[in-house]
Order: structure tokens, then C-alpha cells, then sequence
């Protein structure tokens, strides 16, 4: 699966994309697994409700499932203006 990280989640892992190899079910499940890697990862993450997440390019809720899902991406609330 393609995880990508937009803006400070971003910044905070070093890098903008990678392919990560999983059993999650759910995307609350993959945060899971990235925060045990190491602490880039578990800073990245520290508060998920400072982030969204998109799956295959649609908005989603964390307790999503991940079953069927190619793309995932991590990135802060956008703000309009």
C-alpha cells in the first residue's frame, strides 16, 4: 500500500511517500504499526485528531477499514479562505 505524508506529518517522518507492506484492518490499525517503528513516526502521530486521512483519494474516518485500499494519505485540517 502507498502511504503518502503531506505538510508537518510530512516534515516530522522525512519523507513523503513509502510502500508499507501490512495486515492492518483499519487505518487506526496502520497508525499503529507506523508509531511502532520508531519515533518519527510515534511524534508523527501523537494526536491523530490533528489529522485526516484520505483513502484512495477520498476523505475517511481513522476506523475505516482498509480492505481494497491502494493509496492512504496522512495531512493536517486545510482551512479555507
Amino acid at each position: 500500500m502507498n502511504v503518502m505524508y503531506f505538510a508537518w506529518v510530512r516534515e516530522r517522518i522525512g519523507v513523503p511517500q513509502e510502500e508499507v507492506e501490512t495486515d492492518a484492518a483499519t487505518v487506526n490499525d496502520l497508525v499503529a504499526e507506523l508509531k511502532a517503528r520508531e519515533e518519527r513516526y510515534a511524534a508523527a502521530f501523537a494526536d491523530t485528531s490533528a489529522l485526516r486521512v484520505a483513502l484512495d483519494q477520498e476523505l475517511a474516518e481513522f476506523d475505516a477499514p482498509l480492505a481494497g485500499i491502494r493509496e492512504v494519505a496522512f495531512f493536517p485540517p486545510m482551512t479555507g479562505g
